[in-house]
C-alpha cells in the first residue's frame, strides 16, 4: 500500500497567478483529496476608474491582464458605447474582431504550452512558446507593441490593416496550418502527458454550471456557451462560431485536464479560420 502524503503549496508559487493555498493528499503521483483557502488581490481598478474620463480608463482596463488585455479593453468600450448609443464603424468592428482573434490564438498556446510545463512535459513547452511568436510578431506589426496594444478606442479603432500587417497575417495563418499540427500530434501522442491529464482535475457538466465555470474551461466539460455564438459582439455574428466542445470530436467529454487542453488547441483551428475571414 503506498504511503499519503500532503504537500502544501502556496500562497506564493511559480505555478500560481493569484494567491490561494492547498494542501494536496498524494498516494504516489495521484492526488486523492485536496484542501483550498482561496485568496484575493485587490488592486482598486474600479476605484481608480471613477476619477478618470473614458479615454484614460481605456489605458487602465487593458492592463488588467497582460495576456487577455485587449478583451478587458473591449468589454469597457462596448459599456461606454452602449450606454451612449455611440455607432461603430463596420470597419472598426472587424479590426477589432481580428485583434481579439489574434488575441485568442496566443492564449491558447500559452496555455497550453504553460499546461505542458506544468505535468513536466518541457520539450512541448518550449514547442509551444516557439510557435506562439508568430502571432505575437503579427500583433507587434500592427500596434507596435507585443502586450497592450492601444489598438481600441470610443466609437472604433487607432490603427488601421496596412497591407504590409495583411500580408503579415496571411502568412502567420499559412504558418499555423503547416506547423501547429506537430504541436497537438506530440502532446496527444505521448503517453505519459495523457495519463497526467486524463481523468485528472474533472470537472463535470453540473459542476461547471455550479460553479459558474466559462469559456474554454465550461466548453471541455461538454457544456456549449460560447458569447461569440451565444451574444455575437463585433463582428461575429458574421462568422457564424459554434462552440466547441469534446463530444463533437471524440464522442464524450471528460471535463478533465485533457479535453481542457484539446479545446483550447481546437479553438486554436478555429481562430486561424476566422483571421482568415476577416
Amino acid at each position: 500500500m503506498e504511503k499519503k502524503y500532503t504537500i502544501p503549496i502556496g500562497p506564493v508559487h511559480v505555478g500560481l497567478k493569484e494567491p490561494i493555498t492547498a494542501w494536496l493528499d498524494l498516494e504516489g503521483e495521484k492526488i486523492v483529496g485536496a484542501t483550498i483557502r482561496p485568496g484575493a488581490i485587490h488592486r482598486g481598478i474600479e476605484f481608480m476608474a471613477r476619477d478618470r474620463n473614458p479615454i484614460q480608463v481605456i489605458y487602465l482596463s487593458e492592463r488588467i491582464c497582460g495576456i487577455c488585455s485587449f478583451a478587458h479593453v473591449i468589454a469597457f468600450l462596448r459599456a461606454v458605447e452602449d450606454a451612449a448609443e455611440y455607432p461603430v464603424p463596420v470597419r472598426a468592428q472587424y479590426i477589432r474582431t481580428l485583434v481579439l482573434e489574434l488575441e485568442r490564438l496566443h492564449s491558447h498556446i500559452l496555455w497550453a504550452g504553460v499546461a505542458c510545463y506544468s505535468i513536466g512535459f518541457d520539450s512541448a513547452f518550449h514547442l509551444g512558446m516557439v510557435l506562439r511568436e508568430k502571432v505575437m510578431d503579427v500583433l507587434e506589426a500592427l500596434s507596435g507593441n507585443r502586450v497592450n496594444y492601444g489598438v481600441a478606442t470610443v466609437g472604433g479603432v487607432r490603427w488601421d490593416i496596412t497591407p504590409e500587417v495583411a500580408k503579415a497575417v496571411r502568412e502567420m495563418v499559412k504558418y499555423y496550418k503547416a506547423e501547429f499540427g506537430a504541436f497537438y500530434d506530440v502532446v496527444t501522442a505521448d503517453p505519459i502527458a495523457k495519463a497526467r491529464m486524463r481523468n485528472v482535475g474533472v470537472l463535470t457538466p453540473d459542476e461547471a454550471v455550479r460553479y459558474n465555470a466559462v469559456g474554454p474551461t465550461a466548453r471541455a466539460s461538454g457544456i456549449r456557451c460560447d458569447i461569440r455564438e451565444m451574444s455575437p459582439y463585433e463582428a461575429y455574428a458574421d462568422f457564424n462560431v459554434k462552440a466547441i466542445v469534446p463530444q463533437d470530436y471524440y464522442g464524450k467529454a471528460y471535463g478533465d485536464v485533457f479535453d481542457r487542453f484539446l479545446v483550447r488547441v481546437l479553438e486554436v483551428q478555429q481562430s486561424l479560420n476566422i483571421v482568415e475571414r476577416v
